[in-house]
């Protein structure tokens, strides 16, 4: 067993920030999530149908959720302590922006969603002014 463990094993160990490290960021992501989350909040408002309500909720809740995904992986991943020095308030705009995002996830109120946007848009005004952007961004702002 010893033999096929050593015929197993990786020739080389490699380190990265997540499975394969592709170095491509973009708060868009969390924002496309988001915008999801206020267009269901607000179909439900306009809705009387009680099953497509309920999907309206589903929904809703599972974007809520790929939006911590997002900027949770952006804080952590691509944010360097040297970006705390150009934006001091990075880690309040971050956890205020996952926080509002656990709200959206709660509530069926528009507004709440539209609170998360507009951290999300925050979040993207300090990714942008970043040198590190033009290398790992997709959709820079037009």
């Amino acid at each position: 067993m010893n033999l096929i463990h050593r015929l197993l094993a990786p020739r080389h160990d490699a380190h990265a920030h997540c499975d394969l490290f592709c170095g491509v960021y973009d708060p868009a992501q969390a924002k496309i999530e988001a915008m999801s989350c206020l267009k269901a909040a607000q179909k439900y408002q306009d809705s009387d149908d009680a099953v497509f309500r309920d999907r309206c909720i589903m929904i809703k809740e599972e974007r809520a959720e790929l939006v911590k995904h997002h900027l949770s992986v952006l804080w952590t991943d691509f944010f360097k302590p040297h970006h705390l020095e150009q934006f001091p308030n990075l880690h309040d705009v971050f956890w205020s922006a996952i926080k509002a995002a656990g709200d959206a996830k709660k509530s069926m109120d528009p507004a709440v969603s539209q609170e998360m946007i507009e951290l999300i848009d925050q979040i993207s005004g300090m990714f942008w002014q970043t040198e590190e952007s033009k290398a790992t961004g997709v959709y820079p702002p037009a």
